[in-house]
């Protein structure tokens, strides 16, 4: 990990932060498969359209490590603090999971900040779980086998997508949040401490975030931030990756904690030693792969594969 961030030093590319949004997901986007492991060869590849609430086509891609039918499946949401980020960000992550777990992947790409402020991220990820669950069978896929995952603000929109089906009847097998967000405000202790040169740093959380939500109230909003979530007895069993020096660990280890305290069913894995952004370092980094088999052991456990 040291070694990652040393070579991430010297390329001297300035921050996501300092830059527009534009570049900025030129720039994430650029450098998203550089530690990535190799791009795994599927048995199916299909990009898809998902309409949303206001008629908005939301591209997605599908992933399958077979052509078999009735295959169990996740929605994924990519990281990127709701500003950056896409399907091709996260391709090879997403093939990992549906190489590993034999399950079918759909991958989302939700409408992102600043020109899509809260909650339309939120909104769009819901109605891209809905949209799957009913046009499940059209896909090959099983709806009775449904699951959320995501990464970092991804995770935040897993979370929050595993609420909304409980409150819908909605069964889900697993949430599989990877250090996700779930604070209304960056005041936890891990903040403090690997608040600089841990690829995500503090001036880039304030400006990822300030350009999703816009006000108090809405940090303070469930949706934004799931530890402020009243209830969430009764929602789907959580699979928690969290990287050790990462400012989102403590409010991933709260979130656990608070599931827990509901009665819900949580695996957590703490990956010693790693920074925020490991899943996707698997050419360099032992733990990103470690944390794709555990993943995907959690996926196969929730949808009865072994």
């Amino acid at each position: 990990m040291r070694s990652v961030l040393e070579r991430m030093a010297r390329a001297g590319h300035a921050p996501l932060h300092t830059r527009s949004p534009q570049d900025a997901r030129a720039a994430y986007q650029a450098g998203a498969d550089v530690l990535e492991v190799p791009k795994a060869t599927l048995a199916r590849v299909e990009d898809l359209q998902i309409s949303a609430r206001d008629g908005h086509a939301l591209p997605a891609r599908l992933y399958a490590a077979s052509t078999d039918a009735r295959l169990p499946v996740l929605l994924y949401t990519h990281g990127g603090g709701f500003t950056i980020g896409n399907i091709a960000t996260h391709d090879i992550l997403c093939r990992e999971l549906a190489r590993l777990a034999g399950c079918m992947v759909v991958s989302l790409d939700y409408r992102l900040a600043p020109e899509h402020r809260f909650p339309t991220a939120s909104h769009d990820a819901w109605d891209a779980l809905q949209w799957l669950a009913s046009h499940a069978e059209s896909l090959g896929a099983d709806p009775a086998r449904l699951a959320v995952g995501g990464d970092s603000a991804g995770g935040t929109l897993a979370a929050v997508n595993a609420i909304l089906a409980r409150d819908a009847g909605l069964p889900l097998a697993l949430q599989l949040l990877i250090y996700p967000g779930c604070a209304a405000h960056q005041d936890t202790p891990s903040h403090t401490t690997f608040a600089r040169g841990l690829v995500l740093e503090e001036p880039a959380i304030t400006w990822f975030f300030g350009n999703y939500v816009r006000s108090r109230e809405e940090r303070d909003d469930w949706r934004f931030a799931p530890l402020n979530a009243p209830d969430v007895e009764g929602v789907a069993p959580a699979w928690v990756g969290l990287a050790e020096c990462d400012p989102l660990v403590d409010e991933g280890i709260e979130y656990a904690d608070k599931l827990r305290l509901a009665g819900v069913p949580v695996d957590l894995e703490i990956y010693r030693g790693v920074t925020h952004e490991f899943i996707k370092m698997g050419r360099a980094i032992p733990e990103a792969r470690q944390a794709h088999a555990d993943a995907a052991r959690a996926l196969r456990r929730a949808f009865s594969l072994e």
